[in-house]
C-alpha cells in the first residue's frame, strides 16, 4: 500500500512482527543492563517501559544466551519484593579492534561492557612496506589477542580495522602517510587471521577511519559528560580529524570527512605526502614536530617523549616547535569552529601529552579568529582526549555495538 503526497508516493512502513518486536525489545533489555552497570529486573522495567512479565520473560531468554549473569547480589530499591541484580556478562561474545598506524600496531579485545580485556601494542615502521606485509603483521598481533581472550573465556564475533587515510567500502583509497592507494585490506586481513588460525571460523572483518572510531571512543568512554557535539584531532605521523554532531558521527557524502590535516596552512609551505603543499600536518604532524624541535623524527613515541621532556625542561627549540604547532593548530580550528560550532575540541594522540605548551597558542587563535570572539566564553572547550579512549578501543566496541542492536544475531557465539 502507497500514500500519493505532494513530493509523489511515499510508501508505508511494514507492520513490525512479532519476531521482530522481541528482537527489538532484546536489544533494549541488554543495552539498559548495560548502561546502568548493576540493575534489578525492576530497574530495568522502569528504564525503557515494559512490563516486568515482558521484561522477566526477555532477561530468562539473554540469560539462557550467555549474554546477562546474575551476581546474587539483591537489591530493594524498588518497591516491592527485593530483585537479584543483573549485569551483562564477563564471558562469552566480544569484540576486537586492530590499529594499522605508520608505526605502530595496536590491538584490543572488548567485552559487552566496553571493558578493555586485552591490549597488544607493537611498534613498527610500517611506512612503504608492501601491504600484505603490515597485514600479515597485524594479523599476527591479533591472532595473539585472540588467544590471550580465549583464556578468559571470550570469543570476539568480528574484526575492525581502524586505518589511517581515506577508507570507503573496506578498500584503503589512499593513505599517504602509508603509502597506501586503492588497497584492499579487509580480505587479505581475514586470510592472514584465518591463516594463524587453523580449524576456526573465519571472523568477519570491517574497516573504518582512525580518526572516526578514536572520535566514538571519547564519546563513549571519555571524560565529555554532557557533550554530543564535538570537534576530534588525533595527532600521529599524519593529522586526522572527526566531527561528531548529536552523537552522531559526520561521514560526508563520500565517508571522507574529518581529513582536517591536509587543510591548507600555507599555499607556499613545505611539500606534502597527499601531493599538495603548506597542509596542517607539516606543521603540526609528528614528524614535523620532532624535525622541527632536532629531535630524529624515524624515533617515534620515544621522540614524542622525548620532546615533553625537554618541553618541561624549558628547552627553547622544543618549546617553539610546539609554539608553532599549537598556532597553526588554532588557525585551522577557528575555520572549524566558526563552519560547526562544536561544544568542544578534542586533542588526542600525541597531542594529549602536549597538551599544556599546544592549548596557549592554539586557544589566542581561536579567541582572536572565532566569530563574535565567542571563544572566551568556552575556555575549558579545548581539552584533551581521555586516556580510556583510543582508536582501537573504539574499533572493539563497533564490534560490540552490532552484538548490542541484535543479540539474537549473536547467540550462538556467546557461549564460545
Amino acid at each position: 500500500m502507497r500514500l500519493t503526497g505532494a513530493g509523489g508516493q511515499i510508501p508505508l512502513e511494514p507492520k513490525a512482527d512479532r519476531e521482530t518486536v522481541r528482537r527489538h525489545n532484546l536489544s533494549l533489555v541488554l543495552r539498559a543492563v548495560r548502561d546502568e552497570g548493576e540493575v534489578t529486573r525492576a530497574g530495568v522495567s522502569a528504564r525503557v517501559g515494559l512490563t516486568r512479565a515482558a521484561v522477566s520473560s526477555l532477561v530468562e531468554q539473554l540469560l539462557e544466551s550467555g549474554f546477562l549473569s546474575e551476581s546474587g547480589k539483591t537489591f530493594s530499591g524498588q518497591a516491592g519484593r527485593p530483585g537479584t541484580v543483573l549485569k551483562v556478562a564477563r564471558t562469552g561474545v566480544a569484540g576486537i579492534g586492530v590499529e594499522i598506524n605508520v608505526d605502530y600496531v595496536s590491538v584490543c579485545v572488548v567485552d559487552l561492557a566496553g571493558t578493555d580485556r586485552v591490549r597488544l601494542v607493537e611498534h613498527l615502521d610500517n611506512r612503504g612496506a608492501p601491504p600484505d606485509r603490515v597485514l600479515g603483521r597485524a594479523a599476527r598481533i591479533a591472532a595473539g589477542a585472540l588467544a590471550s581472550a580465549a583464556e578468559q573465556e571470550l570469543w570476539p564475533v568480528g574484526a575492525e580495522l581502524a586505518l589511517p587515510g581515506l577508507i570507503s567500502e573496506g578498500t584503503v583509497r589512499h593513505a599517504p602517510n602509508l603509502g597506501w592507494t586503492q588497497v584492499a585490506a579487509e580480505g587479505p586481513f581475514a586470510e592472514a587471521l584465518a591463516a594463524l588460525r587453523p580449524g576456526l571460523p573465519q571472523l568477519p572483518v570491517r574497516s573504518e577511519n582512525e580518526a572516526n572510531v578514536a572520535a566514538l571512543a571519547e564519546l563513549w568512554f571519555g571524560g565529555l559528560g554532557d557533550v554530543r557535539s564535538f570537534l576530534y584531532l588525533t595527532g600521529e605521523i599524519g593529522v586526522g580529524g572527526a566531527l561528531v554532531l548529536d552523537g552522531e558521527l559526520l561521514r560526508g557524502a563520500h565517508g571522507f570527512a574529518g581529513e582536517i590535516g591536509h587543510v591548507l596552512v600555507d599555499p607556499d609551505g613545505p611539500e606534502c605526502r597527499c601531493g599538495s603543499r603548506g597542509c596542517l600536518e607539516q606543521y603540526a604532524g609528528q614528524s614535523a614536530l620532532l624535525r622541527t624541535a632536532g629531535i630524529d623524527e624515524r624515533t617515534g613515541a620515544a621522540g614524542v617523549a622525548e620532546l615533553e621532556r625537554r618541553a618541561r625542561a624549558g628547552e627553547t627549540r622544543a618549546v617553539a616547535a610546539l609554539g608553532q604547532a599549537g598556532l597553526m593548530l588554532g588557525r585551522v580550528l577557528s575555520g572549524a569552529v566558526n563552519l560547526f560550532d562544536p561544544d568542544a575540541v578534542v586533542l588526542g594522540g600525541i597531542y594529549r601529552p602536549l597538551l599544556p605548551w599546544l592549548s596557549p597558542p592554539a586557544g589566542d587563535e581561536l579567541s582572536g579568529r572565532v566569530v563574535s570572539g565567542l571563544w572566551p566564553k568556552y575556555g575549558t572547550r579545548l581539552r584533551a582526549s581521555s586516556p580510556a579512549a583510543d582508536a582501537v578501543r573504539g574499533a572493539a566496541a563497533l564490534v560490540v555495538r552490532d552484538v548490542l542492536a541484535d543479540p539474537v544475531a549473536f547467540a550462538d557465539r556467546a557461549a564460545g
